[in-house]
């Protein structure tokens, strides 16, 4: 009883803080606190927006200018490890890259034109020279960075002075580096294209003077023409596959209602003329005898002049003109009389004929593209039939005849052509794994779908808060409030206050229940049915200790 009496009195005993009514209270409210501030914790970390990539690999200005935008217009905003991108939350990606594209965010680092806004009084000649070229060099770049698959360009040109002399002129050249996206590749049809685009924009700047590069070092144009200066066209290639394919397109689907859909596999191939070929002939027929002729005219003149031959004795006197006639003073009888002069003759004759000529003038021009030769392969499956009754797979292989149509057919859809040496072939083999039951395509996995990953990391997020949730209220809060709790459930118990004379039964009785009451708190560490007993024994010996204890209790002194 004295031991009782030396723990319950407080001049004797003295309790700790922690052991005190205002020290559990705090402790208490500390306590929920805590547990309140780490669930509000939780729940704050739960409704944090995700962020998305707003932009990256910017410039230091860019960057800045970007900042300062999206502070004014309060969209939060952080970046990523190492300040390579600038975050913002997912929801508002797509708008802030409007309302910044609005402004002219993000510029980049290239400068084009608008370097020449700013154009100083003053400036030397070979200064507006190299802003020029700079801002050329900076518009180029934007152009290239348009496309889809690069993410960065670089332009340098090369621009040679202006010269008088024909033999010092030289060409411009240009060098173009490409950072593409990850995972992207150009082909040769969109690397023409920059080629071209460069060329185009530069004057006098030839298609084999502009060189393309990307990020690792690879030669994406053909800049020295290994082809001889010529290079093959990328359209080239797209222009044969599509007739092999069309041809392949027309066979399959002419003989598939013959044989069954699965039952043919088709192969062409095309061999295509690029040659554009411009011809100008000019043809004279011969045009002699004895093939009939066309006289165009004829012309023909005569003269004639017959001079008379050299007489008489040579010298002077031969050549002083006959006197006159005079008859012979005599006559011998019998003499042949004098043989009278000859006049004198001239002949000449021209004739002209002018003949019709035959003459073939022939321009000829032959399109590029055309067909030289056409090679096509055909592979008829054996024809597949199945028993009604015993539903037995029977493969049987195609008659003479019905390869024969099938090659008749497939001249037609071809467009065969014997003397452009076109060959064709057509076979009836079974093909393997025709009678196996087909697949269905595996499902793709649903771990594979980034949609999946997604769903899965928002759900788990949730999952985890309400487990963290649960933990600190049943294990946490729940405990801690149990005390309160009861307290206010004793409290609840207490009868309406009377107001009458208090009988002493009355009076010992609440003075036992006080004291009942405090020695359960007094003595947290015995047994429940031991307090019980010890608070109801000190309640009916000395109510006068039990009621000191509960004024100290309640004052809150150690007195």
């Amino acid at each position: 009883m004295a031991a009782a009496q030396d723990l319950l009195d407080p001049t004797t005993a003295q309790p700790s803080f922690a052991q005190s009514p205002m020290g559990r209270n705090f402790l208490l409210g500390l306590g929920l606190a805590g547990v309140l501030a780490l669930m509000a914790v939780l729940w704050m970390w739960g409704q944090q927006p995700e962020y998305r990539v707003l932009f990256s690999n910017f410039t230091d200005r860019d960057g800045g200018a970007i900042t300062a935008s999206l502070e004014q217009m309060g969209v939060p905003h952080k970046f990523s490890e190492g300040g390579a991108a600038i975050m913002v939350p997912a929801d508002k990606v797509h708008d802030v890259r409007l309302k910044l594209a609005a402004q002219g965010l993000p510029k980049g680092g290239n400068v084009g034109f608008e370097l020449m806004e700013n154009q100083k009084l003053g400036v030397s000649q070979f200064h507006e020279q190299v802003n020029y070229q700079r801002s050329l060099e900076g518009e180029l770049a934007r152009s290239i960075q348009s496309l889809a698959a690069v993410l960065a360009a670089r332009v340098h040109l090369a621009l040679p002075k202006p010269s008088v002399f024909v033999r010092d002129v030289q060409k411009p050249t240009a060098s173009v580096l490409l950072n593409l996206q990850q995972g992207r590749v150009l082909d040769a049809g969109q690397v023409s294209a920059i080629v071209h685009l460069v060329a185009s924009s530069v004057p006098e700047l030839p298609v084999s003077n502009v060189t393309v590069v990307d990020q690792n070092g690879n030669l994406l144009s053909d800049a020295g023409g290994k082809l001889g200066g010529k290079q093959l066209d990328p359209n080239q290639f797209k222009y044969v596959s599509q007739i092999q394919q069309g041809i392949v397109k027309q066979v399959e689907s002419l003989i598939t209602p013959l044989v069954g859909p699965g039952n043919v596999r088709a192969e062409a191939t095309a061999d295509i003329d690029f040659a554009q070929v411009d011809t100008a002939a000019e043809t004279y027929k011969p045009n002699s005898q004895p093939a009939p002729s066309a006289k165009r005219s004829e012309q023909t003149s005569e003269a004639g002049s017959t001079p008379l031959p050299a007489s008489g004795v040579p010298g002077a006197l031969s050549n002083q003109p006959p006197g006159g006639a005079t008859a012979p003073l005599t006559t011998v009888a019998g003499a042949p009389a004098p043989a009278p002069a000859a006049a004198p003759a001239n002949g000449r004759r021209d004739a002209t004929i002018n003949y019709e000529l035959d003459k073939t003038i022939r321009y000829e021009q032959k399109p590029m593209g055309g067909i030289k030769r056409l090679s096509v392969g055909v592979l008829v499956n054996h024809r597949r039939s199945v028993d009604a009754r015993s539903g037995r797979v029977t493969v049987t292989a195609l008659t003479a005849a019905e390869v024969a149509q099938i090659t008749s057919l497939v001249r037609e859809a071809m467009g065969f052509n014997a003397e452009r040496g076109d060959t064709l072939t057509v076979t009836n083999a079974p093909f393997d794994g025709v009678d196996r039951p087909v697949e269905a395509p595996a499902a793709t996995a649903l771990l594979d779908n980034p949609e999946s990953w997604a769903l899965a990391k928002q759900v788990g997020k949730w999952l985890l808060i309400a487990l963290a949730f649960g933990f600190l209220f049943f294990r946490v809060l729940r405990p801690m409030l149990r005390p309160v709790m009861r307290r206010i459930d004793q409290i609840s118990d207490v009868p309406a206050y009377v107001p009458q004379a208090r009988s002493a039964e009355y009076e010992e009785q609440a003075a036992r229940e006080r004291a009942a009451r405090e020695a359960l708190d007094s003595q947290q560490n015995r047994g429940y049915r031991e307090n019980l007993a010890l608070a109801k024994t000190l309640a009916s010996n000395d109510p006068r200790v039990v009621a000191n204890v509960v004024k100290t209790w309640v004052g809150g002194s150690n007195e």
